[in-house]
C-alpha cells in the first residue's frame, strides 16, 4: 500500500500544474486540493485490480490518477457552502475557506478537466476503440449516473426519511460508481477477462463501494473531528439519511461485515492475483478512520 500510495503521489505532482505557472493561485490551489492527504484507496483499488488483469504498472498509474484528480474534484465541490458546507477536509481548510469560493469552484472545473486528460492521453488499451468505451466509462461515473446524480439525490435527501433501498442507490452512484470505475477501469488495461470474471470483479467493487460508506457513516458517529480528518457528526447535525440512522450503529456495523464477505466470496476462483483485492476489502472495513 505504501509503495502505491507513494507512487501515485509522485504521480499526481508530475500531472498537476506547477504552482508557479499563471494563473498561480488556481495552480496552487488545485495542488492544495490533490496532494499531502487522503488514503488514496481509489489508487490501491485501481492497481490491485490491475494486477488480477496482469496489467502493465505504467496504465494502472494513469488510470489510478484519473481517478484520484475526479475525486478530488467532488470533495472540493462537496465543501462549498453551496452544497454541504464543510471548513475541514484531510485534516485541514477545506479549498474554498484556505483560498475563496470563487477558486474552489474553478480548481473542481479544472481537476474533472486534468482527470479526463489524463485518461485520454496516455495509452491503456491495446484497442483504441476499447480506450474510448474506458473514456465512456469514466464520464458515465462521474455524470447524472454516477457522483452528481448521487450527490443530487444526497442534497434532496436533508430532512427527510429515507428507506434502506433508496440509500443504497444514493451511495451506489454518489460513493460507489467512482470506486466501481476504479476496479473495472483498470482490469481493461491488462489481459482480456471472460464476462464471468469481469461479472465478478463488478459484483467485488459494488460491495466495497457500499461497504466503504457504510464505514464512513459508522467512523462519522464514532469518531473525533481531529482524528477523523472532516468535521464529525456533521451529516447528522444536518439532517441526511445515512446508514447510521436507517439501520442503527449495530446493524451498520453488521452490513459492512455482511458486505466484506460478499466481496471477498465474489473473488472466488482468482487465485494469488486477487490477493490486494482481498486485503483491500478487510482495509476498508476494519480501518478505523
Amino acid at each position: 500500500m505504501a509503495g502505491v500510495q507513494a507512487r501515485v503521489e509522485r504521480a499526481l505532482d508530475r500531472m498537476l500544474p506547477p504552482g508557479g505557472e499563471a494563473p498561480q493561485r488556481l495552480h496552487e490551489a488545485m495542488r492544495y486540493a490533490v496532494l499531502g492527504g487522503g488514503k488514496r484507496v481509489r489508487p490501491l483499488l485501481a492497481f490491485a485490480a490491475g494486477e488480477a488483469a496482469r496489467a502493465a504498472p505504467e496504465r494502472l498509474e494513469a488510470v489510478a490518477c484519473a481517478v484520484e484528480l475526479l475525486h478530488a474534484y467532488s470533495l472540493v465541490h462537496d465543501d462549498l457552502p453551496c452544497m454541504d458546507d464543510d471548513t475541514l477536509r484531510r485534516g485541514k481548510p477545506t479549498v474554498h475557506v484556505e483560498f475563496d469560493e470563487a477558486t474552489a469552484l474553478l480548481v473542481g472545473d479544472s481537476l474533472q478537466s486534468l482527470a479526463f486528460e489524463v485518461l485520454a492521453g496516455n495509452r491503456l488499451a491495446d484497442d483504441p476503440a476499447a480506450q474510448l468505451e474506458m473514456v465512456r466509462a469514466f464520464a458515465v461515473a462521474s455524470g447524472t449516473r454516477g457522483m452528481a446524480g448521487g450527490q443530487a439525490i444526497d442534497l434532496a435527501a436533508v430532512g427527510t426519511s429515507l428507506t434502506l433501498p433508496e440509500l443504497e442507490f444514493m451511495h451506489i452512484l454518489k460513493t460507489g460508481a467512482l470506486i466501481r470505475a476504479s476496479v473495472m477501469l483498470s482490469v481493461r488495461c491488462g489481459d482480456a477477462l471472460g464476462a464471468a470474471e469481469l461479472g465478478r470483479l463488478d459484483r467485488y467493487a459494488k460491495c466495497v463501494g457500499l461497504a466503504f460508506q457504510v464505514v464512513d457513516d459508522v467512523l462519522d458517529t464514532e469518531t473525533p473531528t481531529a482524528t477523523l480528518g472532516k468535521t464529525a457528526g456533521k451529516d447528522a447535525a444536518r439532517g441526511k439519511p445515512t446508514y447510521v440512522s436507517v439501520l442503527g450503529l449495530a446493524r451498520a456495523r453488521a452490513l459492512a461485515q455482511e458486505l466484506r464477505r460478499d466481496a471477498r466470496a465474489a473473488l472466488e476462483g482468482f487465485g494469488p492475483r486477487a490477493e490486494r483485492l482481498l486485503d483491500l476489502a478487510d482495509f476498508i472495513v476494519l480501518r478505523e478512520f
